[in-house]
């Protein structure tokens, strides 16, 4: 466990990486029907709540992947998807698999774990802050 340890950074990174592209992916599937286009049909503009959740997820996403303001939009983006799950997914019955809410559940738990441990060390706001402030992570 040891070596893995050494290699936490990289991998908080690359799951910072993954779940903000993933999430950026479904935005821009939704906004611009890209990607196997949108899964429940294009919104129109500002149409709540669907445009603007699709510009939540490309949006918030995208810092989340880059690693810019990532605390905030991390916890935009699990907000977003408790809403989902409760409002959309929850009513229709009580666990995930028995309602189609599997992602939303998912990507709430996955961003307020990153919102919680922060982007790591490997994201451009921590390459742009002054290296005094590394040690105190």
């Amino acid at each position: 466990m040891e070596p893995l340890i050494k290699q936490q950074d990289l991998f908080l990174a690359l799951y910072r990486i993954v779940l903000g592209l993933l999430f950026a992916c479904h935005g821009a599937a939704t906004l611009f029907g890209v990607l196997g286009g949108p899964q429940g049909g294009t919104p129109a503009f500002a149409e709540w709540p669907g445009w603007w959740a699709a510009v939540i997820q490309l949006v918030a996403g995208g810092l989340v992947l880059l690693g810019v303001a990532t605390r905030v939009a991390a916890v935009i983006c699990s907000g977003t998807m408790a809403y989902a799950y409760f409002v959309v997914h929850q009513p229709q019955a009580l666990f995930p698999i028995e309602n189609g809410g599997e992602k939303a559940a998912l990507f709430c738990w996955g961003f307020l774990l990153i919102a919680v441990l922060g982007p790591g060390r490997w994201a451009l706001s921590t390459l742009r802050a002054p290296q005094e402030s590394l040690a105190h992570d």
